[in-house]
């Protein structure tokens, strides 16, 4: 059983995103289903995966202008910081912390999506920008 299920209802219509995030969830579920042992290797791959999703956002919210590009750059950062701050704990063999963390994510991603890549998602298809190819239109 999955932690958390990839729906339609989540995805943002920017083919590339929903990608990403499909891939996010993808790696949730499989920290969530972890042993121990292998946790720690997983929440290291899934942190480097949201370095690079986050970072991928951020380009695309600059090449396009987009308004709250500080707003959603310090939200991603949060994230990023509480994650690495797990993985710390995780490596000293409190591995509970880790799967508290994997618990909350799912509501986060939920709101996110909801809320500051749907409007970044809605911006990207109205000024006509390409995140596939990094263009934006002349």
């Amino acid at each position: 059983m999955s932690l958390m299920d990839w729906t339609d209802s989540l995805a943002l219509g920017v083919a590339p995103m929903d990608a990403t995030h499909r891939e996010f969830v993808d790696q949730l579920n499989a920290l969530a289903q972890a042993p121990d042992d292998a946790f720690l290797g997983l929440l290291d791959a899934f942190i480097v995966h949201t370095e690079a999703h986050f970072a991928q956002e951020s380009r695309w919210m600059r090449e396009t202008g987009f308004p709250a590009l500080h707003c959603h750059e310090a939200e991603h950062e949060g994230v990023l910081g509480v994650m690495r701050d797990v993985r710390g704990h995780v490596a000293q063999g409190k591995v509970n912390v880790g799967h508290v963390l994997v618990a909350e994510l799912p509501e986060w991603l939920r709101n996110h999506l909801a809320t500051m890549d749907g409007a970044l998602a809605y911006f990207i298809r109205t000024v006509e920008y390409d995140p596939a190819r990094a263009t934006a239109p002349a």
